[in-house]
């Protein structure tokens, strides 16, 4: 629902931070931190490196730190993790430092702004909506954020899909925006049906022309979009998927790289048909522990 005055008032929201067990010293540390970044960014002794910095220069940097958030949630890493997160949260201080040098925003404008939205797109725990199951969360959700993007003068579903994402995650996005505006396939079957459609055509595409070509590219891109559509019909997020293969990948060569040299060998010097025999061993000794 649109959020005129949906909001419950802040002493609620506030009572309910205060009783939150883990909030206790957050403020203070919160203000040292941005006290550590205003002297790094201080043009008369502050950091070099850090004075020179811009949005657009951090940028890079940001999504380097959301990545080893997600990589030691991956594995496991939760002591890492903490680290990682505070890597994460100094990206946001660090922004908030440049919003504030240029009279853009401060820090607690983006922490109010969170707040709002927070509770803006949740009115079936801070206002009076009735929701009963997830399935009715995430249609809700998406539908305050349809209405949030009307209001931001939008010519296109497709607008403000942010171009740095990595392009698995955005293509599911773009699929997620169509599909709520009912172009989708029905179930599954249509997304599989249109993976075998793509293999027939870059088989056909690399019949008609020696690669790489510009034609055979757009093909495989098809073929690459058309999985992400499939995965998303099962439920399985395509970036987590092919994060996950990737480090399966990587433990079944390092094994295979492992035999080999134990037998006083390298990769160079073993035949693929050896080394076929020892990536499903390798395979095995997984399915085994």
């Amino acid at each position: 629902m649109d959020s005129d005055d949906d909001t419950p008032p802040s002493s609620s929201v506030d009572d309910q931070a205060r009783d939150t067990p883990s909030s206790g010293h957050v403020p203070g540390n919160i203000a040292r931190l941005l006290d550590i970044m205003a002297h790094l960014r201080d043009p008369a002794r502050g950091c070099p490196w850090d004075c020179a910095q811009t949005f657009s220069t951090i940028a890079p940097y940001t999504i380097e730190e959301a990545y080893e958030v997600a990589d030691a949630i991956d594995k496991g890493d939760m002591a890492h993790l903490k680290d990682e997160l505070g890597d994460l949260l100094f990206q946001v201080v660090f922004y908030a430092q440049l919003g504030r040098e240029k009279s853009l925003f401060e820090f607690s404008d983006i922490v109010q702004a969170i707040i709002d939205k927070m509770i803006r797109r949740h009115p079936h725990v801070f206002a009076d909506d009735v929701i009963a199951s997830r399935e009715e969360q995430v249609q809700a959700w998406d539908g305050h954020k349809q209405r949030e993007r009307a209001g931001k003068m939008a010519t296109s579903a497709m607008d403000d899909l942010a171009l740095a994402l990595p392009a698995l995650s955005r293509a599911e996005k773009i699929q997620k925006r169509a599909a709520l505006v009912g172009f989708d396939w029905p179930n599954a079957e249509g997304a599989f049906a249109k993976i075998n459609e793509e293999l027939g055509e870059i088989k056909d595409e690399i019949d008609e022309s020696a690669p790489p070509s510009a034609a055979l590219e757009a093909e495989v891109g098809d073929l690459l979009f058309s999985c992400v559509n499939l995965s998303r019909h099962l439920n399985i997020a395509p970036e987590k998927a092919l994060r996950q293969a990737n480090a399966k990948f990587i433990n079944r060569f390092r094994t295979m790289e492992t035999q080999v040299l134990k037998s006083g060998k390298t990769l160079g010097e073993v035949a693929l048909l050896e080394m076929d025999s020892l990536w499903e061993a390798a395979k095995r000794d997984e399915d085994d522990s």
